[in-house]
């Protein structure tokens, strides 16, 4: 479904988007009308791996789950696209096709600029280049950090650094208390930290009996960010 006008919050969490917030002033604007607004049911395929690249897209509101499928038929879980941040230029640059697959995670409004335009905002602003090679920068940053944590430290750590970050990205404060507004199954947790389902049940079931966390049907909710903190640290 497209859509012409942003609401008040979807257009904050894009103007408060790390990256973009760090553009400047006549590209932010000249990206926006560029963009089509697309509203999405949960469930809905975005992008498919070994697809032609043709958008370039930004997230408004809700989620994208970008992820694959197994040789054995399974879905994997790489990593969520927050609120604010923007995808699919890597493919735009090289060519090539999609790398993974992207699925909406809840109801998502994206905004939406297709190649051409993309093409015509890197024509008219040199800046672009720069800022996307920063966001890629740091992209790479992160493989390597959850690389090397994977590699080198032990499950309560990485599960507890992941909590710490979906919380940054979707906490809702409730008092002393803070709601992972993500709907998020165990399995997909497991993904993420690179570990089966039942090892981080039994880990957040230790985080339960430290006073870290609270764990409810498909929600985490944040106790302490200092235990969690502590737990990381170890």
């Amino acid at each position: 479904m497209t859509s012409q006008i942003l609401t008040p919050e979807e257009r904050r969490q894009i103007d408060e988007g790390r990256w973009f917030a760090s553009l400047s002033a006549p590209l932010r604007d000249d990206i926006l009308a560029h963009a089509s607004i697309r509203r999405y049911r949960d469930g809905m395929q975005i992008t498919t791996r070994g697809g032609e690249p043709n958008e370039w897209m930004g997230v408004a509101s809700g989620a994208v789950r970008i992820g694959m499928v197994s040789l054995g038929g399974k879905q994997i879980t790489l990593t969520y696209v927050e609120p604010g941040s923007w995808f699919g230029d890597i493919a735009l640059f090289d060519g090539l096709p999609r790398t993974h697959d992207a699925v909406t995670h809840g109801e998502t409004t994206l905004l939406v600029v297709r190649k051409p335009e993309f093409q015509g905002l890197l024509s008219r602003h040199i800046e672009l280049y720069e800022a996307l090679l920063r966001l890629n920068c740091r992209r790479l940053r992160l493989m390597f950090a959850n690389l090397e944590d994977i590699n080198s430290r032990p499950l309560a750590a990485r599960l507890a650094r992941q909590v710490l970050m979906l919380a940054r990205s979707y906490g809702q404060v409730e008092g002393d208390e803070i709601r992972i507004g993500l709907q998020l199954a165990q399995e997909d947790l497991a993904h993420l930290v690179g570990a089966s389902r039942q090892r981080v049940n039994q880990e957040l079931k230790g985080f339960e009996r430290e006073g870290a966390l609270r764990v409810e049907p498909t929600r985490l909710v944040v106790l302490s960010r200092e235990k969690l903190s502590a737990i990381m640290d170890r």
